[in-house]
């Protein structure tokens, strides 16, 4: 990527207010989740000199890692993953940008993580920061529409069901903490 390529995204991250510029790339910061994108020159032969490839990965909790008090039992977490898994499938149905390859679903072994990777190439740097934050926020919103009813659940699932409540009972608020 060139210099005036790179200076283009560090513009559009640093304009856009959800993110912040790290050593490789740029931090969703609007979400509890570790949400990431880094951006690299995309091969010429598939997309055309001076497109973007970017990579957006997002790493979630595991049902049973968020639930206070209980396990989960096996058949429900495996259930849970595999609908978490489906409704990712869908991702770029938010993006204006499709999809360079399918999105990715993986529980990292020996962690209760999963974690979420898409990519998507463009040729404008705008669209880079704003594919992936609709990204980014469709995962968000993925993995809390399959929390599932019943058990007591803690930070970060537990505020974001009280953010989703709040915005139901006053449609004026968006859950979100105002921006300083």
């Amino acid at each position: 990527m060139t210099d005036e390529d790179q200076t283009a995204v560090r513009d559009a991250v640093s304009s856009h207010g959800a993110f912040e510029s790290t050593h490789d790339g740029f931090e969703y910061v609007k979400t509890p989740f570790d949400a990431t994108a880094t951006v690299a020159a995309a091969d010429p032969d598939d997309a055309g000199d001076g497109a973007y490839r970017v990579t957006v990965t997002v790493r979630v909790p595991s049902l049973d890692a968020v639930v206070a008090g209980e396990t989960v039992a096996e058949v429900v977490e495996d259930g849970w993953y595999e609908t978490f898994e489906r409704r990712i499938a869908d991702a770029f149905d938010v993006a204006r940008s499709d999809g360079a390859a399918p999105p990715v679903v993986e529980r990292t072994p020996g962690t209760d993580d999963v974690i979420v990777e898409l990519v998507f190439e463009t040729r404008t740097a705008g669209r880079v920061v704003e594919d992936a934050a609709a990204l980014v926020e469709y995962v968000e919103g993925t993995y809390v529409q399959g929390v599932i009813p019943g058990y007591e659940y803690r930070d970060p699932v537990a505020g974001l069901l009280d953010s989703a409540r709040r915005a139901a009972e006053d449609p004026t608020d968006s859950g979100r903490e105002p921006e300083a």
